[in-house]
């Protein structure tokens, strides 16, 4: 067993890392999510004023995503619960691909990247779901954490 990763103790098994000892800082991550879709799918929501028949496709899936980012640590073994301060989820049609970015911002001991990546994520699951009565030929293509700041070490700030 490796003893420099950070969720494995010395005895070769996994735990949470203890931060209680960290001095809490404002902290950001953003993530992002792409979603490429056929022509007619893009057109639709482009003709529909972004609704399917499911219902208006963005507001859920930011309303989806945004529960998803406050719900990580339920969701991932080693996440600390956190308060989150803030949860902005911004989607747009581009051209044949849309862009879901989440931002999540908290005053804490830990960072919140996983958040921002869960939200990304559920939001992205929500555009699928809720486009998938339109074409099947839905491809989350892409999750990345764009940047991190806060912490002791910042990521694409």
């Amino acid at each position: 067993m490796n003893n420099d990763l950070s969720h494995v103790r010395p005895d070769g098994q996994p735990g949470m890392v203890n931060v209680g000892s960290k001095e809490p800082t404002h902290r950001t991550a953003i993530a992002e999510s792409w979603i490429r879709i056929p022509a007619n799918v893009a057109e639709s929501l482009e003709q529909g004023d972004l609704h399917t028949p499911k219902g208006p496709v963005f507001q859920t899936a930011i309303i989806a995503g945004t529960l998803g980012a406050k719900q990580t640590h339920q969701l991932i073994p080693f996440c600390h619960p956190l308060p989150i301060d803030g949860c902005d989820i911004d989607i747009a049609l581009e051209g044949e691909r849309i862009r879901i970015r989440c931002t999540v911002h908290v005053f804490h001991k830990t960072g919140v990247e996983m958040e921002a990546l869960t939200g990304a994520t559920v939001a992205a699951l929500t555009v699928y779901d809720m486009c998938k009565s339109l074409s099947h030929d839905l491809f989350i293509e892409e999750t990345r954490l764009v940047s991190k700041t806060g912490g002791k070490s910042d990521v694409g700030a």
